[in-house]
C-alpha cells in the first residue's frame, strides 16, 4: 500500500484499543446478530440501491467498523485476490489488515465503482468510495435492521461486527485469523466471541436431552 494510501487510513490520536467486555448486557441482553438475524440481515442489504447495499455488505463480510469502511478508496482492493486492506483505527499505531472478501462482492464492488480502471490514476484511487458521514452510515443500517426486524442492543453496526466474529470462529476460522481479521490487538478480546452457543455445542445439549 502506497504511503498516501496510509495516510487516507490514519487513525485519529484520541483512538483506543477496542474493548468488547463481553456478549451480553448487565440485564442479559444479547449483543450480537443471531445467525439467524443475520441471513435476514444479508436478504435486507441485498434489496437496498446498488450503493447503499455495497457499503452494508462489506460492512458485513468484513466484521469492520462504519468509518474504517467509510474511509475506504479504490486504491484498498485487491481485485484479483478479493482482498480489501481495512486501517485498524482504534489503534495507537497505524495497522492496517487485509480481509478477503466474497468473489461476487469484489466483482460488484469493480463493476459499480470501475475499481480497476480507477485503480491506474493515483489521484482518483485515493478518493473515498463513500462520501458520507457517519450519521448516514449508521442510519443505513438502522434501516436494514428494521427491515430484517432486529431489534434491540444487535441492531446497530456494533451487532453486525460482534455477529462476524461470532459467525466466523462458529465456521471454524482458526482464533488468531479472526483476530487480524477484526484488528483487535489482544487475543483475549476476540476469544470472546467463542461463548456464543453455536451448532456443535448445541448437538451435545440434544444428546444429553434424548437421554
Amino acid at each position: 500500500m502506497s504511503n498516501s494510501v496510509a495516510r487516507n487510513f490514519a487513525p485519529s490520536a484520541s483512538a483506543r484499543p477496542e474493548r468488547v467486555g463481553s456478549l451480553y448486557a448487565r440485564d442479559g441482553g444479547r449483543k450480537y446478530l443471531s445467525a439467524a438475524e443475520r441471513r435476514r440481515a444479508l436478504a435486507a442489504m441485498d434489496s437496498l440501491a446498488e450503493e447503499r447495499a455495497l457499503f452494508a455488505l462489506t460492512l458485513a463480510w468484513t466484521g469492520a467498523r462504519v468509518s474504517e469502511v467509510l474511509a475506504l478508496t479504490a486504491a484498498s482492493f485487491q481485485i484479483e485476490s478479493s482482498v480489501v486492506a481495512l486501517c485498524t483505527l482504534k489503534r495507537r499505531r497505524q495497522c492496517v489488515r487485509e480481509v478477503p472478501l466474497p468473489p461476487s462482492h469484489m466483482t460488484a464492488l469493480d463493476d459499480h465503482f470501475m475499481l480497476a480502471e480507477i485503480q491506474r490514476s493515483a489521484d482518483a484511487s485515493n478518493v473515498r468510495l463513500w462520501p458520507w458521514c457517519r450519521q448516514t452510515a449508521w442510519r443505513l443500517i438502522k434501516e436494514v435492521m428494521d427491515q430484517a426486524a432486529v431489534v434491540g442492543r444487535p441492531a446497530c453496526p456494533r451487532g453486525l461486527r460482534h455477529s462476524f466474529g461470532v459467525g466466523t470462529l462458529q465456521a471454524g476460522v482458526p482464533l488468531n485469523l479472526v483476530q487480524r481479521w477484526m484488528g483487535h490487538a489482544r487475543m483475549s478480546t476476540t476469544a470472546i466471541y467463542a461463548d456464543a452457543s453455536g451448532d456443535e455445542e448445541r448437538a451435545f445439549a440434544r444428546r444429553f436431552w434424548r437421554l
